[in-house]
């Protein structure tokens, strides 16, 4: 056997050794995956895609909602003043009590405001504690000491600033700002209208309500889209509204397709078939359509399915697949994929080896 001919076999054992030790291509171990699943979870394992899994997981969306709203159950009762609101006190018949600095002045330039300790100074009465009372509780407080100075006084009082009570909108609205609370129940759709609406970016089905110490999460495109009025929570004194952005609702569509991308949800929705789809389809050369993955969740427990799509009618199921934000959608590669990309890689080794056969066995010739 000359040297040419055994450099030649040996670069073909070489070959068929990569072919079963490295096989280049996306591929999900399903062993692999299960055995890791199930250091956790003894009945962890790799789901196929079926119309019972379909129903399965429209339940479980359907049971994933945020809790109901606590002031939603409660009976509203009337405006309470705070520290810093500003009171307008009307005395029938008495314009200097009522308009001290004039009556061309607002009623907040001629109000009284409240101190940070709620307390107000009032003429004839002096300081009075109003903080936590009702309008109707104030005029009662106010009439019964002016009583000792002015004859069955009469007399109204209203707010005329909310100064007090506030919460707060945050984050991809046109014009976060604080938005006051008044006499007139404030709900989480009032105080983003109030901020002039979503910004472009804005994830509308994913805002986060903070409320003493504790965040919530509201779909307000349920409220838009479907009418879900249990999405549009009552707001108090010191909440926070914040509406996140929609950069981090995407899916990864990797593997044999015809564009490998990070595709962005629409409105938080995409179904696998768009996804696939979007992605110009299959590489109908290359890909192994038994073997199509999504895979939702962390390293060491991720939840993992499997769609066989080698027959049409099975993309159905892929139109009602819903996929969530950070699914990788993996199309794996067919065997014989596998092994031209192997041969590829070999090829250039075989070559120099073949080079330097014919260079040597010239060398001995000669």
């Amino acid at each position: 056997m000359t040297n040419r001919t055994k450099l030649v076999a040996a670069a073909g054992v070489l070959a068929m050794s990569a072919c079963s030790t490295f096989v280049p291509g996306l591929k999900v171990d399903e062993g692999e995956a299960e055995k890791r699943g199930r250091a956790t979870d003894p009945n962890f394992k790799v789901e196929p895609i079926t119309p019972q899994l379909l129903v399965r997981l429209a339940e479980q969306r359907a049971q994933n909602r945020p809790p109901p709203d606590p002031l939603g159950s409660v009976p509203m009762g009337p405006y309470t003043v705070a520290p810093y609101d500003v009171l307008q006190v009307i005395v029938w018949d008495h314009p200097e009590l009522t308009a001290p600095t004039g009556q061309f002045r607002s009623p907040e330039e001629n109000g009284n405001a409240v101190n940070g300790d709620g307390t107000v100074f009032y003429p004839y009465v002096g300081v009075v504690p109003v903080a936590g009372k009702t309008v109707a509780e104030i005029r009662g407080l106010l009439t019964s000491k002016l009583a000792g100075v002015i004859q069955k006084p009469q007399l109204d009082v209203r707010v005329a600033a909310f100064k007090g009570k506030r919460a707060q909108v945050t984050g991809e609205v046109v014009q976060p700002t604080p938005i006051p609370i008044t006499d007139i129940p404030l709900q989480v759709q009032d105080a983003i209208a109030a901020a002039r609406g979503f910004t472009p970016e804005a994830d509308q089905s994913s805002v986060t309500l903070t409320r003493q110490g504790k965040t919530y999460v509201l779909d307000l495109l349920a409220l838009y889209e479907r009418g879900d009025m249990t999405q549009n929570w009552l707001l108090q004194d010191g909440d926070i509204i914040n509406v996140g952005d929609r950069n981090a609702n995407r899916v990864f569509v990797l593997g044999e397709v015809k564009v490998q991308q990070a595709k962005p949800m629409i409105k938080r929705r995409m179904t696998l078939a768009e996804a696939i789809g979007d992605s110009g389809g299959f590489d109908l050369v290359a890909a192994n359509t038994e073997k199509v993955y999504v895979i939702r969740g962390d390293y060491t427990k991720p939840s993992i399915f499997r769609l066989d799509a080698s027959h049409a009618d099975a993309l159905l199921l892929a139109t009602e697949f819903q996929l969530k934000p950070k699914d990788i959608v993996l199309v794996s590669s067919n065997e014989l994929t596998r092994f031209n990309r192997v041969i590829t890689q070999i090829l250039p080794t075989v070559q120099i080896l073949y080079d330097a056969a014919v260079t040597a066995d010239l060398a001995l010739r000669h």
